[in-house]
This record gives structure tokens, C-alpha cells and sequence, in this order.
């Protein structure tokens, strides 16, 4: 132990339980905003209750996402000084405009369609669940522009004075290609991950025959918006692989356990490695279609991670360049296997929706266990994503070595990692009970919680009370 491995473990661990929500709130707005508009449209109860209900749920995800979110900030300074010292003017500007633009945008609409209801007029309430779930995709599109400049660094000079970089180019930092790829694939996979969220609890209650109405409208809508993303989330990742051939080759390379410079080159099917994971013991490949993976052309040539190790050592200096190989090869394998499947499992939800009455089928009671799919595949490709360009905090530009705070300890990052553990295992209970509960109540408990009165509602308690008087 060592305090750069300690401080990767401990922002490994509050990263992807943030990350955990993030996804879930940038889907889950929308829907709601979507079942809100309907009711305004309609004047159909059912829309009411839905966005209600989707709401509670919706609400409690943002609440811990929020909490989660704010600890990753603090550690640029308290375990990543070095970082924040060399790259801060650059790193800083998405970050602040996050805060000060989107993340206020959102919090402050979302008050107002939390607690507005019956309060603004309509038109107010219903814009704002809108805005609220449009302040979250800006807030997810500048974390992603600051990660897109980690992986792809654009816009800026290195100051040999007080050696740091520093922007010269803001608007080569927003239309980094890297950033808006992310952008891409982040939010499709947030639609997808909240249509999975939708899915799951409307076939628990479709199974036990518990408003079969409300939630069968509910897992349509979610079956047809999860089938079009999950295709996009392929897509996306797509295109990002062939970006990545091009501005992060050890990465690609890494990711197929592809050795040696090929042209045409082979896909990996599997391939298994000895102990040191730098040498191929055993594989099954099939002919050209890496090659088209990475720029749609059977015959490209793909640099193998051998000659790009000593590409990158001479470029660099002495070092090892190569991401662990294990964590890159699998992570995207695993994370392919569940997009897949989660193709194939909207695509049947869809026909079979069209094709009879879903309500008797019997598959519905595996609905709750499918839940799991989206965020396997959505941690398994964020650890591809940042183990892949190790060793480099900041690709070409900076290592994590150098990167880390000079001053801590083996004590103080145990602490801090024992403590965060703790605390966000225990947020992670209180948020399972928060969500199962509010999950199995149903609609029911959803209005009957909330704070607020709805219009037709409030309308017809005054007419009660005006008659009285």
C-alpha cells in the first residue's frame, strides 16, 4: 500500500457510487417531464400519478447524487493537489460553470415543481420539471467536456514559468470531440438505465396484478424508449472506439489484447494471457474485423501495444505505458455482453407488447432481477474508460504518480477510505430501503405523501368549502 494506490482506491470507490445515480437522473427527468406534459395535455389522472410516483423515486435518486457528487470536488484538493495545481486552470472552467449554471438551474426548478404544484400556474409547474431535467443534462455535459479534456487535451499551453497548463482556447475545451462523444453515449445510457429502472418495478407490479393499468402504460413507454437507446448507447460506443483509435491507440489496442501491429487485424474472441498479463498465451480471433471496428475499413492497419510501448517510452521517457490489460479486456466484454442483451431484452418487450396482452406473460416476474444490467454494463465501461489510459492522469500530459497530493500519508488515506466506505455503504442501505419502499407502495403511496395539492384536486376543495360558507 502506497498513498498513490490508496488515493485511486478511494477515488475509485466514491466515483462509481456516484456514478451509480448520475445516469438514473438524467433519464428519469425526462420521463417524468414527458408524463407531467401529458397530464396538462390530457387532463388524464393516470398521467398525474405517474409523474408522481416516477417523481418519488426520481427525487430520492437525485438527493443522493447530489450528496455523493459534491465529495468528488473535494478530493481534487485534498487527494489530488498536484492535479488540481498543473491543470486547475483548465480542469476549473467546465467544474465552475457546472456549478454555478447547471447544478443551481436544475436544484432551484426542481423546488419549484416539487413544492409549485397548485401554486404557479400551470404552465410555470410544467416548465419547470423541463428545465430541471434539462439543468442536469448541461451539469452531466460539462463533467463530461472536463473528462473528455482529461482523455483528449486540447486548448492550451504548457507555462514553463510556474509549470503548469494553462487554456488558451475555451471553445476548443466545448467542442473537444471526446467531450461531446461522452455526452453522447452518458445520456443514452441514462435514458436506458432509468427505462431498465421503469421496466423492473412496472413487471413487479404487473406480476401481482397491482395497478395494471398505470404500470402497463408505464412499460410500454419504457420498453419502446429503452430499445432506441440502448441502440444509441451502441452507437455511441462505437464511435467513441474509433475515436479512440485515433487519439488514445494504446488504449484501443488494450482493450483487444491486440500485441503486435497487424494489417488487416484479427478481433479477440478470447484471449488469455499468462500471469504478468504483457504476453499471450492462448486466443481465438476472427480475421479483419478489428480493423473495421476501428475505421470501418476491412483492411486498416492497428498498432499492436508492443510497438506503441516503445513509441510512447521513447516519446515520453522510460516507463511502462500499457493499462492493466486484464481490467481493459474484460471490462469491455462484460460491459458489450449486458448492452447487448439489453438490445434483445426491449426489442422482445416491444413485440410482445404488440403482439398480446403482457399482463399474463410470466417473464414478468423476473422484471425486478433485469434491474441489475444497466449499472453492471455502466461501471464495467467507466472503469474501461479511466483504467484505460493509465498511467496517465491527464492523456500525454500528466501522470497519476505525479499527480497525487506530496504531503499524505498511509494513515490519512486509510481514515479518509475506511470513513467514506462506511458512510456511503450506509447511504447505500438507506437508499435500497428509500426506493424498495416507495417501489412496492406503488402509486398509492406516492400521492399520499406528497406536499403538495394537485390543481383539479385543490379546485374542487374550494368549491367545497365556498359552499359551506
Amino acid at each position: 500500500m502506497d498513498p498513490i494506490l490508496l488515493s485511486r482506491l478511494q477515488f475509485a470507490l466514491t466515483t462509481i457510487y456516484h456514478w451509480l445515480f448520475v445516469p438514473l437522473t438524467l433519464g428519469l427527468g425526462w420521463f417524468v417531464a414527458f408524463m407531467q406534459t401529458r397530464y396538462y395535455q390530457t387532463r388524464d389522472e393516470t398521467w398525474r400519478t405517474m409523474s408522481k410516483f416516477w417523481g418519488k423515486l426520481f427525487l430520492i435518486n437525485f438527493a443522493i447524487g447530489v450528496v455523493t457528487g459534491i465529495v468528488q470536488e473535494f478530493q481534487f484538493g485534498m487527494n489530488w493537489s498536484e492535479y488540481s495545481r498543473y491543470v486547475g486552470d483548465i480542469f476549473g472552467a467546465p467544474l465552475a460553470i457546472e456549478a454555478l449554471l447547471a447544478f443551481f438551474m436544475e436544484s432551484t426548478f426542481l423546488g419549484v415543481w416539487i413544492f409549485g404544484e397548485g401554486k404557479v400556474p400551470e404552465k410555470v409547474h410544467l416548465a419547470a420539471i423541463w428545465l430541471a431535467a434539462i439543468g442536469s443534462n448541461l451539469s452531466a455535459l460539462w463533467i463530461l467536456l472536463a473528462n473528455g479534456w482529461m482523455q483528449h487535451p486540447v486548448g492550451f499551453v504548457i507555462n514553463e514559468a510556474n509549470h503548469r497548463a494553462e487554456l488558451v482556447n475555451f471553445f476548443a475545451l466545448i467542442g473537444n470531440p471526446k467531450g461531446w462523444l461522452f455526452f453522447w453515449h452518458t445520456i443514452s445510457d441514462g435514458f436506458l438505465m432509468a427505462s431498465f429502472l421503469i421496466l423492473a418495478i412496472s413487471g413487479y407490479h404487473i406480476f401481482r396484478k397491482q395497478n395494471v393499468d398505470f404500470f402497463k402504460r408505464s412499460f410500454t413507454i419504457a420498453s419502446v424508449v429503452g430499445l432506441i437507446t440502448s441502440v444509441l448507447v451502441f452507437l455511441g460506443g462505437h464511435t467513441m472506439g474509433q475515436y479512440m483509435y485515433e487519439t488514445q491507440p494504446m488504449k484501443f489496442a488494450s482493450i483487444e489484447a491486440h500485441w503486435e501491429t497487424s494489417q488487416p487485424a484479427a478481433f479477440s474472441i478470447l484471449t488469455i494471457g499468462d500471469l504478468s498479463g504483457k504476453r499471450e498465451v492462448w486466443s481465438i480471433r476472427v480475421p479483419r474485423v478489428l480493423s473495421f471496428l476501428a475505421c470501418n475499413n476491412f483492411n486498416c492497419e492497428v498498432k499492436g501495444v508492443n510497438q506503441l510501448q516503445a513509441e510512447e517510452a521513447q516519446k515520453f521517457g522510460p516507463g511502462d505505458y500499457i493499462p492493466l490489460m486484464v481490467i481493459t479486456y474484460w471490462g469491455f466484454r462484460i460491459m458489450m455482453t449486458f448492452g447487448f442483451i439489453m438490445i434483445v431484452l426491449t426489442a422482445y418487450f416491444v413485440w410482445a407488447n404488440m403482439r398480446g396482452d403482457i399482463t399474463k406473460a410470466k417473464w414478468m416476474k423476473w422484471m425486478p432481477a433485469m434491474l441489475i444490467l444497466p449499472y453492471l454494463a455502466n461501471a464495467s465501461g467507466w472503469v474501461l474508460t479511466e483504467m484505460g489510459r493509465q498511467p496517465w492522469i491527464v492523456y500525454g500530459l500528466l501522470k497519476v504518480q505525479d499527480a497525487v497530493s506530496p504531503n499524505l500519508t498511509n494513515l490519512d488515506l486509510l481514515i479518509s477510505l475506511i470513513g467514506y466506505t462506511t458512510v456511503y455503504g450506509t447511504l447505500a442501505v438507506a437508499m435500497f430501503k428509500l426506493m424498495k419502499k416507495y417501489a412496492i407502495a406503488g402509486p398509492e403511496g406516492a400521492l399520499h405523501e406528497s406536499v403538495d395539492i394537485g390543481p383539479s384536486e385543490g379546485a374542487h376543495e374550494a368549491l367545497h368549502i365556498g359552499a359551506q360558507d
